[in-house]
């Protein structure tokens, strides 16, 4: 799933660039995986972890287990470099998701924008942590997508504390996700699964890009991927359907064993 965790105060950890140039150890990941310039709509782009075996979440059941110093400074920089990070209610429950807190490492990453990017969780259920609802700055609201068919009570408390966007259709799909936050000037978009709203975005062809962790552990039978299907959904063309979206690599990091790779549509 997705790398939720942040960085403690130790020195970073050296990210060592293995493509396209072997060798260099200075490399700033706030450079390598900058937001294309002068976006005029949303930029999807995807981080998550997988061990060796292609399994998204450890024994715990959470993506804590595959996640290190490295890999966490790494999410550290994609959520200073984006504008909202879009993640589906299971996975925001699963791992723990708070309001993100400030950091003073982000003062120039996010000049001119406000000090934390802003939380959208997607359910249709509402089950949602109150304190992601109501401890979020009033300059970075979360943002909640969810149906018409919601519980009415509780759509009621989160149109209070969070920014409702109701959808009136069986499900919310990711071209209502990126509609919505256009019309807020959000273009650079972070996902961070899980792997059954990553499955929707490839689904409906709006993934940009993925920054993928390898973690070097393999964790067997039993793990679900990172892109995770279902059966079709009706009136939802595409999702439970296989397909292939051709990528191409545009750089591969390591660090203490954790490989970094960012592929980007071809």
């Amino acid at each position: 799933m997705s790398n939720t965790h942040a960085a403690g105060g130790s020195a970073p950890a050296r990210l060592r660039e293995l493509l396209p140039d072997p060798g260099r150890t200075d490399v700033r990941p706030e450079e390598a995986y900058a937001y294309p310039t002068d976006l005029d709509r949303p930029w999807v782009r995807a981080n998550m972890v997988a061990s060796v075996d292609g399994g998204a979440v450890g024994p715990s059941g959470r993506s804590l287990d595959l996640s290190s110093k490295p890999d966490r400074r790494v999410m550290g920089v994609l959520r200073g470099l984006c504008d909202v990070v879009v993640v589906g209610a299971s996975t925001a429950r699963h791992e723990g998701y708070k309001p993100v807190r400030p950091r003073e490492v982000w003062a120039k990453l996010r000049e001119g924008r406000p000090a934390t990017p802003r939380i959208a969780v997607v359910s249709r259920t509402l089950e949602i942590d109150d304190e992601l609802l109501t401890a979020a700055p009033d300059d970075a609201r979360t943002l909640v997508f969810t149906v018409e068919n919601s519980p009415a009570d509780r759509r009621a408390f989160v149109a209070r504390h969070a920014d409702l966007v109701v959808v009136d259709e069986y499900s919310v799909r990711p071209r209502h996700i990126l509609d919505a936050l256009s019309e807020r000037g959000l273009y650079r978009v972070l996902t961070e699964g899980g792997p059954h709203l990553l499955a929707e975005f490839v689904a409906a062809d709006l993934l940009d890009e993925l920054c993928l962790t390898v973690s070097p552990h393999l964790l067997g039978v039993g793990s679900p991927r990172i892109v995770a299907g279902g059966p079709p959904v009706p009136g939802v063309p595409g999702v439970g359907t296989a397909q292939t979206t051709p990528l191409r690599l545009a750089h591969l990091l390591e660090a203490e064993g954790s490989l970094f790779s960012r592929y980007l549509r071809a």
